[in-house]
């Protein structure tokens, strides 16, 4: 099964796929965010593109586990996206993802200009492994 994640953000999402087994994460490229419906339609044209079954969505709780803002305005996309294609969609907790793809873009070398580019999307392949390993170790759902 071939899923796609995205690491949802204001200006930009970050996309990964996994591979057809469903064991390993790729980048996959970035979306730019003009309006919420050209979002929606690009994901979604990118999940047909791709084959993907399902949609792993990065949920960016806070520290403690709750929901601020930024989670607020993510699951109102994923419910759009929800509306629009007819995948699962799932949410996947996020946390320090964006943290950790800084920190390795820039342990190789990469400026901080061009990490502004890259960084979306190591997220999403970081989401989606996370979300790969979990469900291989049974700390996933199969319906999830």
């Amino acid at each position: 099964m071939r899923i796609l994640a995205l690491d949802v953000g204001s200006r930009r999402i970050g996309l990964a796929v996994s591979d057809p087994t469903g064991v390993m994460a790729r980048e996959a490229g970035v979306i730019e965010r003009t309006t919420e419906a050209g979002a929606v339609e690009a994901v979604r044209d990118e999940a047909v593109r791709l084959g993907a079954e399902r949609i792993v969505v990065g949920l960016p709780l806070d520290m403690g586990g709750g929901r601020g803002r930024s989670a607020a305005a993510v699951e109102a996309f994923a419910e759009r996206l929800r509306g629009a294609i007819r995948l699962p969609v799932t949410m996947w907790d996020e946390r320090l993802t964006t943290a950790e793809a800084e920190r390795l873009l820039s342990l190789g070398g990469l400026s901080r200009k061009r990490r502004r580019g890259r960084v979306d999307e190591l997220a999403a392949r970081i989401i989606l492994q996370s979300y790969l390993d979990a469900r291989a170790a049974g700390g996933a759902p199969e319906g999830q």
